[in-house]
């Protein structure tokens, strides 16, 4: 474990529109730190993921419930000890207040980049179920995090690898 991170469990949410590899950066976070990797998109709903495979965004109605999947898996990892990580857009300020509200544990990783880059490697993936087309609402509600929510940010045009040893040194210094 580097040094100066806590002892005590705690769970990274690393974050950011569909394409800015939250899943990659914050498995390979995971994996460095042998702490426990969940995606985000896991916890949708079959009705949301074919709502987003169609190209519909989701509401607050679709989102509530995954939230507050993610927030229980979350406060599971803490009671058990364990810390973790996990993947989960957290787009807007309210989303990450859901997962991080009253859970001094839980700290957030930004990854943050311009929608050229993300277009880019959204047209260059398959099989995902969140189509290209969602790109510009996923960009129109997002809400950067502010510096009162003490992020780590991280540039996408980081390597993956980098991203994660940035995202551990951040981890690492006090807030």
């Amino acid at each position: 474990m580097p040094a100066g991170l806590p002892a005590d469990p705690q769970v990274l949410v690393v974050m950011g529109v569909s394409g800015s590899g939250k899943s990659t950066v914050a498995a390979k976070v995971a994996e460095r730190l042998g702490w426990i990797f969940a995606d985000g998109d896991d916890f949708h709903s079959a009705a949301n993921v074919a709502r987003m495979r169609s190209g519909l965004a989701l509401g607050e109605t679709e989102r509530s419930p995954w939230l507050a999947a993610i927030a229980a898996w979350i406060d599971a990892k803490l009671a058990e000890g364990r810390s973790a990580v996990i993947a989960c857009s957290a787009l807007k300020r309210p989303y990450r207040d859901a997962l991080v509200r009253g859970r001094p544990e839980v700290r957030i990783a930004y990854l943050a980049g311009d929608r050229g880059v993300i277009a880019e490697r959204l047209a260059g993936r398959s099989g995902h179920f969140m189509p290209a087309s969602l790109l510009d609402s996923q960009l129109d509600a997002l809400e950067p995090p502010g510096i009162d929510e003490h992020p780590i940010v991280v540039p996408i045009t980081e390597t993956p690898d980098h991203a994660a040893g940035l995202v551990i040194e951040g981890l690492a210094a006090p807030l």
